[in-house]
Parts: structure tokens; sequence; C-alpha cells
């Protein structure tokens, strides 16, 4: 069974998209497919079926990641079947945890840069969605920065379940 991760933000075509393009861009160069597997959302609906905003796509492809990608919003009920949910930021990590049904629910959701141990005392992600293309850029940054631990973080827990 493939240890599952769904990265969320907001309204899913900025943050939450682009953490999940670098982060199967990582699982892939691992040999990892199909035992990792990764998606997003958001915690609103606002955007649900639009693409990723232009920008996300414009830095993903720029940076040789994949962008195809359509917005949806983060249900409750995908708690059962995930492994890891990773909130963008501590807004979208309190959302979470309120809306999981159990507390072993709450207690798979964690900031993305809690996974980067130079992120210092800031784990949130600053949402790009108001401002310049350096903003898109800075993100990509922080995603790329969290996803190596990350990924780590995925190897252990499939080294601990039974075969």
């Amino acid at each position: 069974m493939a240890y599952r991760v769904c990265f969320v933000c907001t309204g899913n075509i900025c943050r939450s998209p682009m953490a999940e393009s670098v982060f199967r861009a990582r699982v892939a160069e691992a040999g990892l497919d199909g035992l990792v597997e990764a998606d997003s959302a958001g915690t609103g609906g606002w955007h649900e079926g639009d693409d990723a905003d232009p920008r996300t796509v414009s830095v993903l492809d720029e940076h040789g990641y994949g962008t195809a990608h359509t917005a949806r919003q983060f249900q409750p009920s995908w708690f059962g079947r995930l492994d890891l949910v990773i909130a963008l930021d501590t807004d979208h990590l309190k959302a979470l945890r309120r809306l999981a049904p159990t507390e072993e629910d709450a207690r798979k959701v964690r900031l993305l840069r809690s996974y980067d141990p130079a992120a210092g005392a800031d784990l949130d992600v600053p949402d790009p969605y108001y401002g310049g293309r350096d903003g898109f850029e800075e993100c990509l940054e922080m995603v790329e920065a969290a996803s190596a631990g990350l990924l780590d973080s995925a190897r252990e827990h499939l080294e601990e379940r039974p075969v």
C-alpha cells in the first residue's frame, strides 16, 4: 500500500500544487513511484475546477517540474485514506486539525517547513497570490528546501510498514 500525502493551502492554485509537483519529482528521482503518492487540495472551494495559477505554472515549468493540476477542496473524509496532510501555513494547519474527525487524524497534519531544518521559527510558506513573481520563486525555494526532509520521513514510514 502506498504512503499517501496531501498538500493543502487556501485555494489550491499556488502553494499546494507547487508542493505537490516538487514532491512528486523528488519521489520519482528516489525511485519511489507507486510507493509514495502525492496530491493537493485547498481549505476552501473558491477555485475548485481551476488550473494552477499561471505564475505557479511558469515558475514550475522554468525549473523543470510538471504542472498538470485541477484545484479541489479538501474533504474531511479523506483523512482515512491519507497518511500525512501537509499544511502550507499555520492557518491551514489549524483549519485542517479542526476538520479532522479523530485525534489520530489531527496528528496527521503537519507544516511543510517543519521538514526543513534550516527553516527557523517561522514555518509558514507565505501566500504569493497577491504579489509578484518573486513571491512564487520564494515559495518554490521553501518547498524545495522542505521536500528532502519530507521524502526522508516518507521513506522511514515505508520502512516501518509490514510487508
